[in-house]
């Protein structure tokens, strides 16, 4: 696949990751620019920071600069919270709807299993080399950016659909 097809996710959103592994970090964003990815790209350190992302709050309040992200990638391991307890939050909050992948180096079939318990969408296993790891990053972008979402507001709060918007007025909606 040519780098103009990647270009942007529908909607021209965002994707937000959580890694405390600089190295890690540095080599994700690394590949989405090898791959042409034109996409607002956010890093965070730990999964406290992303709920904080995801939440607009603090630093990231401003949504203009900070715009709600398509998918969230997160490890697992990291200080603070790690990305169970992110998991855990987003299931508990049902507040934030945003896709979220587990992308990890850990295979412990625990963590997997109790990950998808948890809510996440998808759980990969970092490959060890770069250009698996590449080909990863690229299948995982290319699907979570054309895959139908429900609609969300700039908080990740989802929006009145139609038939709500219907109800609430007592008028059907037309189909």
């Amino acid at each position: 696949m040519r780098n103009s097809e990647i270009s942007k996710c529908r909607g021209g959103r965002a994707v937000l990751i959580a890694e405390d592994n600089e190295d890690e970090r540095v080599l994700v964003q690394s590949i989405f620019k090898q791959l042409g990815v034109r996409d607002d790209i956010y890093v965070v350190s730990d999964g406290g920071e992303a709920l904080a992302f995801l939440k607009g709050e603090g630093k990231y309040s401003d949504r203009e600069r900070f715009r709600f992200p398509s998918f969230l990638l997160t490890d697992i391991n990291m200080p603070r919270m790690d990305g169970l307890e992110l998991l855990m939050y987003l299931k508990r909050s049902n507040l934030i709807v945003v896709p979220t992948i587990v992308f990890t180096s850990s295979d412990d079939p625990d963590d997997i299993r109790q990950a998808y318990m948890l809510g996440a969408n998808a759980y990969h296993v970092k490959s060890p080399d770069m250009e698996s790891q590449r080909e990863q990053v690229r299948m995982l972008h290319q699907y979570w950016c054309n895959v139908e979402q429900p609609a969300v507001d700039r908080f990740g709060k989802l929006s009145p659909s139609q038939t709500e918007k219907g109800r609430e007025s007592g008028r059907h909606p037309v189909k």
